[in-house]
């Protein structure tokens, strides 16, 4: 299983002419250099020991993602852990680099349209528009019901 993260150390001319690289096009980094593997060259030089590190690495990557999932839901940082875990697996697979470089450049754009002045306004405008909704609500409630807490409950 070839997962291009071996690429650019020890292969022939039989790579992408194009560019004058010998790593496809899909295994570059932005600045046109091969994706390698972040391993230590002791392990890189044993096959096996380098498929089973990439294993671990692919294991630890994806126990980050879970958890970051679950996070999600649960209190915690959970969109961290996910970009924690692309991360890590982005250190061995040339497409995980790849999903994390997008990923970057579409935060940076999101990052970039929210302090737009107008959609700031509009985001100001809305939330407070629900805060007055929220507290008229709340107004109501209390209004009709009163505010009686629970350790005061008659039974009923």
């Amino acid at each position: 299983m070839n997962t291009g993260s071996d690429r650019g150390t020890n292969e022939s001319a039989a790579g992408d002419t194009a560019t004058g690289t010998n790593a496809p096009a899909a295994a570059q980094t932005a600045e046109g250099t091969p994706h390698v593997s972040k391993a230590p060259a002791f392990i890189k030089a044993s096959k096996s020991l380098h498929l089973s590190w990439q294993v671990g690495v692919f294991v630890v990557g994806l126990a980050v993602i879970v958890a970051g999932i679950a996070m999600l839901v649960l209190p915690g940082p959970g969109w961290v852990a996910i970009f924690a875990g692309l991360a890590i697996w982005a250190t061995e697979f040339a497409w995980a680099h790849l999903v994390l470089r997008w990923t970057k450049r579409k935060v940076t754009e999101a990052a970039q349209k929210a302090l737009d002045p107008k959609v700031r306004r509009r985001n100001l405008i809305l939330t407070t528009s629900g805060l007055v909704i929220a507290g008229a609500l709340i107004g109501f409630y209390l209004w009709k019901y009163g505010l009686v807490l629970p350790w005061h409950l008659k039974d009923q």
